[in-house]
């Protein structure tokens, strides 16, 4: 303890000489965090051939969180404020690191001219706020409820890209990551001294029945993660399934010529998924026809390439064409466009 004074001591005295050391003290940490985020980004690009590591680290994660809600007040009530910090600091960087690693997944699934941006964003956002200490800590401890609401906000996120890799539709998928995530935190419902064990579970049961009440009909505003477009174009026709002659800008005299345009589209998902989608053709904003395809399989590196086409091109061809990937259930895969000049 003599040790830990003198210590203190001498840094203390350190930062009085060295006015910088303050600024290292204070943002060195995040800074490095931050950059270190950045470089995983770009080595993890999608990580889904990480799954197996994703799933251990979201075990670990979920089993720190359980143990800093357990401990914390305890440790902190005997004055061992030290190995409290150790706890917060180690379930910080954890869940700092699960939303570096889910970033480039969903980024990679959400069309950014879209509602399904926000989850994206809502993540960002998050993972800035956990590499940057001090604005972090000064938020949770006036505002303890945000440090819960991100720790399930990662679980959610997580189980919505792992439901996928197991089988789950993407329309199950949401709905399942929010009731598991609820589940999860039941530990929080114990805080205090009033509920039971079960009496926690039984919260956090009907808690987890009002968020899947929540986000069933949300689902369109949520990434069909790990769903991503591989590929996709307008083109003259498919040869082969791959397109043939693509364009993203045509005038309206050589699109008469060619009398009907197709898109093609590879859709990547992971293996052991079957997944129906249709494509939802527009001009100007106006619905011009539905197209359902086969269902999509997962496992192929490129993509499940299909297509659709649009035939009897006459009149009124110059505008804003739009094609938006959607599942069965309406959430956005991703959207084409091609401009069709006079």
């Amino acid at each position: 303890m003599t040790g830990l004074k003198a210590l203190r001591g001498r840094w203390a005295a350190l930062r009085a000489e060295h006015p910088w050391l303050r600024w290292v003290a204070k943002w060195g940490i995040p800074v490095g965090s931050l950059i270190l985020g950045v470089l995983t980004l770009f080595v993890f690009r999608r990580g889904i051939e990480y799954f197996p590591l994703f799933v251990g680290y979201l075990l670990l994660l979920w089993l720190a969180g359980v143990v800093f809600v357990g401990v914390r007040q305890s440790l902190a009530a005997r004055g061992r404020r030290l190995v409290a910090m150790v706890v917060d600091y180690t379930v910080q960087t954890l869940f700092h690191g699960l939303l570096l690693f889910l970033l480039p997944i969903y980024y990679a699934s959400t069309t950014l001219a879209s509602v399904n941006v926000w989850l994206l964003f809502v993540l960002g956002v998050a993972a800035i706020l956990t590499a940057i200490d001090p604005w972090y800590r000064p938020l949770i401890v006036r505002f303890p409820g945000i440090e819960i609401l991100l720790f399930g906000l990662g679980l959610f996120a997580s189980l919505n890209v792992a439901f996928p890799l197991v089988g789950v539709q993407s329309m199950w998928a949401p709905v399942l990551s929010g009731v598991l995530s609820i589940l999860a935190l039941a530990p929080v419902f114990r805080r205090g001294p009033g509920p039971s064990r079960f009496g926690a579970l039984f919260r956090a049961a009907m808690w987890g029945v009002a968020v899947a009440l929540l986000l069933w009909p949300l689902r369109a505003w949520i990434p069909p993660a790990p769903l991503h477009l591989a590929a996709a174009t307008f083109a003259k026709s498919v040869v082969d399934l791959e397109p043939w002659q693509p364009v993203s800008r045509i005038s309206a005299e050589e699109l008469r010529a060619w009398g009907e345009m197709v898109v093609f589209t590879a859709v990547a998902a992971p293996a052991g998924l079957e997944e129906q989608i249709h494509h939802l053709w527009r001009k100007d904003g106006r619905v011009v026809q539905d197209v359902w395809l086969s269902p999509i399989r997962g496992g192929r590196s490129a993509g499940f390439r299909t297509y659709s086409r649009k035939t009897g091109l006459r009149n009124e061809m110059a505008g804003s064409w739009t094609v938006d990937v959607l599942t069965a259930y309406d959430q956005l895969i991703g959207r084409i466009q091609l401009v069709v000049t006079p």
